[in-house]
Order: structure tokens, then C-alpha cells, then sequence
């Protein structure tokens, strides 16, 4: 009883903080935590007709279709690992380094021009995106392929219709996208760091590059570490509507991963039990991941999720 009383007293003091949280909350539990339900159906022969109550439970069978009848399983699986062990590799360090030069940047207005320049392109839609990107690379008319050819004199490339280029355009266009506006969470934390440590360090004679190494940037590695782990939980999957607009039949070999196959499965050719299934099979290894990782860095740091 006093537990529940003093649970009434925080709700009623904080009341307007747990307001502002509510739509938050809200379309966590109606759009996130509520069609968990329909995961039953990776266990069924699930049919619309008889509805999740009433279709045939078979286990495992859907998994088992996927890893050891569907041909291009492992394909599909290496070509999700390797866009985003890609994208890890050069995705993820490029806000870290940006925003480590847009704090060494001394003239204020034209710091907040290039930073507002940055953010712009995380607020095109991915159909923009994707359109920039066709027109730019077109081995006829885009402008790449143009300077190319003025510059180096080489013969235009089909960025879009070589297997062994796509991963480089699309994380090239996720980094372009993105970058700006994954620096604002590192520049928040470059901003809690305690300005008298750089006076210190400029008094013990270290230079704009070693104030940078050693305060600016382990003062950005805890938000590093929770981005890091966060981001290992969509490690099986890729940008499903990007990679939907950009591929075709010429980059299927390098492009086709696993989201395009449960869409093609699912809603193309309706096989809704085995698109659940192998959607099930991906979180569930993000899930592993992530807890993994996150026990790993508290092992070694005082910085984690829980």
C-alpha cells in the first residue's frame, strides 16, 4: 500500500513530464508491442481464412524451408552482413569525425551554416534519395559519370548495373544522408565536457589536435558505446526502401538481402507464416546481438545500456 502511495505521489508531482511522455508511450504499446501477437503465425500454416485461432501449428517448418530449401538463403544472408559490416566500418565513424571538425570550427555563423547544410539531406524521403542517386550515376546523362569522363578520360560506369558497385553507392549514400544528422548527439556530448580540461591541456602546451584526441574525443565515447550496441540490433537488416528503389536484375547478386526477400515472400506472393518467420529469425539474432555487445562493454566500461 505505501508503495502504491508513493508511486500516486511521483505521478502527481512529475504529472506533466508523464504527459509529455504519454503519446511516446502510447504509440510504443499500439504500433510496436501490440502486433506481437501475429508472431504466432511463424509457427503456423497461417490462412485468413481460419485466422491465427484456428491455423495448423507447425513449428519450425518455415525456418527450416528458409535455411535448407530456399536457394539463395546464404546469399541473402551474406549480402545483409555485408552492407552493414560496411556500413559499421564507414557509416558509423563518419559523425564521430565530423562533429569532432565541426567543434574545432571557430567562426560561429558559418559553423551553424555548415552544420544546417549537413542535416538536410536526413529530411529528403528515400524516393528523393533514390532518384538523386539514379539520375547522378547514369552512365549517359549523370553528372558522375560526366566528370569522370572529363577529368580521367575513362569509360562511363554503371554504377546501378554492376554487382561489385552497389555496396559502395549505397553506403556512400547512407553516409551522405545520415552523417549530418548523427553528429547531433555527439555534438551534445562534446558540449557536456568541462571547458576547464581544455584549458588545462592548452596551458600543459597541447595542440588543437591532441586537446581533440584526448578530451574531445573520450568525451564522446560513452554516447559512442550505446550508439554502437543500439545499432548491432538492426545488424540483420538493411535499408529496405532504398535498396527496394535501387536494385534490378543486373545487381541482384550483391543487392538482394533479406528484407527484399520477405517482402517478395510475404506481400508479393502472399506466404505470410514464412515472410514472419524469417523476420522473427532476424530480430531474434539483433536481439542477441545486442545483449552480447551490452554485456561485453560493461565488462570492460563503466558505460552500457542497463
Amino acid at each position: 500500500m505505501a508503495q502504491l502511495t508513493r508511486i500516486g505521489y511521483v505521478l502527481k508531482k512529475h504529472k506533466a513530464l508523464y504527459l509529455l511522455m504519454l503519446p511516446g508511450i502510447l504509440y510504443y504499446l499500439i504500433f510496436k508491442y501490440a502486433p506481437m501477437y501475429g508472431i504466432i503465425i511463424a509457427f503456423q500454416d497461417y490462412s485468413i481464412g481460419r485466422g491465427i485461432l484456428g491455423s495448423k501449428f507447425v513449428g519450425f517448418k518455415h525456418l527450416i524451408e528458409f535455411f535448407y530449401v530456399t536457394p539463395d538463403a546464404w546469399k541473402l544472408i551474406r549480402n545483409t552482413i555485408m552492407l552493414n559490416v560496411y556500413d559499421l566500418l564507414f557509416h558509423f565513424p563518419a559523425p564521430i569525425i565530423l562533429a569532432v571538425l565541426f567543434h574545432e570550427l571557430k567562426g560561429k555563423w558559418f559553423k551553424r551554416f555548415v552544420q544546417n547544410i549537413s542535416y538536410m539531406p536526413h529530411f529528403l524521403s528515400t524516393v528523393v534519395i533514390a532518384g538523386i542517386l539514379v539520375t547522378f550515376l547514369s552512365p549517359t546523362t549523370g553528372v558522375v559519370n560526366h566528370l569522370l569522363v572529363k577529368t580521367f578520360g575513362i569509360e562511363p560506369i554503371m554504377f546501378l548495373g554492376m554487382p561489385e558497385w552497389f555496396r559502395t553507392v549505397y553506403v556512400g549514400s547512407e553516409i551522405w544522408q545520415k552523417v549530418g544528422w548523427g553528429t547531433i548527439l555527439y555534438l551534445a556530448a562534446i558540449a557536456g565536457i568541462d571547458p576547464t580540461l581544455y584549458e588545462a591541456a592548452r596551458m600543459d602546451g597541447a595542440n588543437r589536435w591532441q586537446q581533440a584526441r584526448h578530451i574531445t574525443f573520450i568525451g564522446m565515447v560513452p554516447v559512442m558505446i550505446i550508439l554502437f550496441v543500439l545499432s548491432l540490433g538492426n545488424f540483420m537488416e538493411a535499408s529496405f526502401e532504398k535498396i527496394l528503389l535501387l536494385y534490378n536484375t543486373m545487381n541482384y547478386e550483391t543487392a538482394d538481402v533479406i528484407n527484399t526477400f520477405v517482402y517478395r515472400r510475404g506481400i508479393l506472393d502472399a506466404d505470410f507464416s514464412f515472410a514472419t518467420a524469417v523476420g522473427l529469425f532476424q530480430s531474434a539474432i539483433g536481439f542477441i546481438l545486442v545483449v552480447a555487445a551490452n554485456r561485453m562493454v560493461r565488462k570492460y566500461s563503466e558505460t552500457s545500456l542497463w
